[in-house]
């Protein structure tokens, strides 16, 4: 609408009234009121057709102050870089000072000879030239190169880092150490970060880092430890261990672990519980476990119970079991049951007078050991025979570790439905299996987002490693439930 008459010229659109601008002035004067504090005095654009626009607060700084952040800053991450890798600053900071003071051909002449001491202690002890220097300077290279400048836009990118009121807080590298197969990365979280957080996102820093897995491990509280490998030390086959000489009981050495060390199973005083697909190395595990107590068996401190359904691993072995070895199910069930009468005969005499069991000749260390388990607790037709089946070694995995009497069980599919006392065997070990979600049957929930990627192992031998251990790595003094990549070795044929 438009005022005044036509052909006049006399055009005024309505905000130009009188009456308009009045209640213009009114409405934004309320508004002025209604601000809290000295904000209507950042008010920067009044124009009513514009939105309102604040001066921010501006705090002048001194310069001086500012400087001397700066320079204390500078001089903490420097200390805080020496502390870390006092050799690789050797190796920059020592020639450069000596070029700077007395040129070039000094610091060549003094250089020199330290390259050629250093060369021949590489060659005389490389063992430990590699653990005090080499891999020093690795962790370094690495760190600069790989985490430290990548780690901004990876953490952002996988959602690890957060942006609050405008300021972005990323979780602290703390430092990057490194071994003959991994970089091990130390990061203090995020307040109110969690582990699972990180678990979750293994893929992304895997990808994002360069390497083809991620394993998360806590430290300490706030802080963990991402392991990244380099290389897989695990990809040749292992042949099989000679008989040992000594007579043993304890952990016995039966493959390697990832970082070179051997992998040892300890089975007296626990149970052990093998999962796999079907050709993934269940057999292997048994036989390795019998080799190791060879000497053992033939002093008399060991005695070993087999029970073989299907008549294909156990058989090779009969000799050395001395009679104790079943196949019908019948005959499996009674086995049981004697090795339960076993446990409670001595139960009843080490009441009151001890409480852990040291292998005699009078009470040797039983081993009993079932090969295709879920065949007799959930595949067997006779259900009267499969549930005295399941009550046995549910009484033996209770009962039958303070006596001396353990369990080696191996099955393929670790469902509750199969095996529903699975959680009595304090140590697993998971083969190479067909699903994701069976990982964390086995291994327990969130084993697989921890870096246990037991459904990822190759059915090739020449591939890799062929196992995840859990629940008590016994080669560590303090028995915490910990996930290891392992390889087992190969016996043939039970020989």
């Amino acid at each position: 609408m438009f005022s005044g008459a036509a052909g006049s010229g006399n055009f005024r659109r309505p905000l130009d009234l009188p009456h308009t601008r009045d209640m213009f002035r009114k409405d934004f004067t309320l508004m002025f009121k209604r601000m809290p504090g000295d904000e209507p005095h950042r008010i920067v654009s009044t124009t009513p057709d514009t939105a309102v626009v604040f001066k921010p607060a501006v705090v002048q700084t001194p310069a001086v102050i500012t400087l001397t952040i700066f320079v204390a800053r500078f001089v903490a991450g420097l200390g805080r870089l020496v502390w870390r890798h006092p050799v690789a600053m050797a190796v920059i900071a020592v020639p450069g000072a000596l070029c700077w003071a007395y040129g070039w051909r000094v610091a060549l002449l003094v250089v020199m000879p330290a390259l050629v001491g250093l060369g021949a202690w590489a060659f005389l002890d490389r063992p430990r030239f590699v653990r005090c220097v080499g891999w020093r300077l690795v962790a370094f290279v690495r760190w600069f190169w790989i985490y430290r400048r990548r780690w901004r836009p990876v953490m952002t990118v996988s959602g690890l880092a957060r942006c609050i009121r405008g300021r972005e807080y990323i979780p602290r590298l703390v430092r990057v150490t490194c071994d003959s197969w991994s970089d091990q990365v130390a990061v203090r979280m995020l307040d109110g970060q969690a582990v699972k957080d990180w678990a979750d996102r293994i893929e992304n820093l895997s990808h994002g880092f360069g390497s083809e897995t991620c394993r998360v491990s806590v430290a300490k509280s706030g802080r963990l430890v991402l392991t990244f490998p380099r290389r897989d030390p695990l990809a040749t086959p292992i042949p099989a261990l000679p008989v040992p000489d000594i007579p043993t009981v304890g952990p016995i050495e039966i493959g390697k672990q990832e970082d070179g060390s051997p992998w040892r199973l300890r089975l007296h005083g626990a149970h052990v519980l093998v999962a796999g697909a079907t050709g993934a190395g269940k057999g292997s595990i048994i036989w390795s476990a019998i080799r190791g107590l060879l000497p053992a068996m033939r002093a008399g401190l060991v005695e070993v119970w087999a029970l073989d359904p299907k008549l294909m691993e156990l058989s090779y072995g009969r000799p050395l079991f001395n009679g104790r070895y079943a196949a019908d199910p019948a005959d499996c069930a009674d086995l049981l049951d004697e090795a339960v009468s076993v446990m409670q005969k001595r139960a009843a005499r080490f009441a009151g007078v001890q409480r852990s069991h040291t292998p005699t000749l009078d009470d040797p260390f039983v081993l009993v050991v079932v090969d295709e388990v879920a065949f007799l607790t959930a595949y067997q037709s006779d259900k009267q025979l499969r549930q005295r089946i399941s009550a046995a070694l549910a009484t033996l995995t209770t009962q039958g570790r303070a006596v001396g009497v353990g369990v080696l069980a191996a099955l393929q599919d670790p469902r509750k439905e199969v095996m529903n006392i699975r959680n009595l065997f304090p140590d697993k070990i998971a083969l190479r299996l067909d699903e994701s979600e069976q990982v964390d049957m086995v291994l327990g929930d969130g084993a697989r987002d921890r870096g246990a990627l037991a459904d990822r192992i190759s059915p090739r031998s020449e591939r890799g490693a062929r196992r995840i251990r859990a629940a008590g790595d016994q080669s560590r003094s303090d028995s915490r439930p910990c996930r290891v990549r392992l390889r087992r070795r190969h016996p043939r044929d039970g020989r």
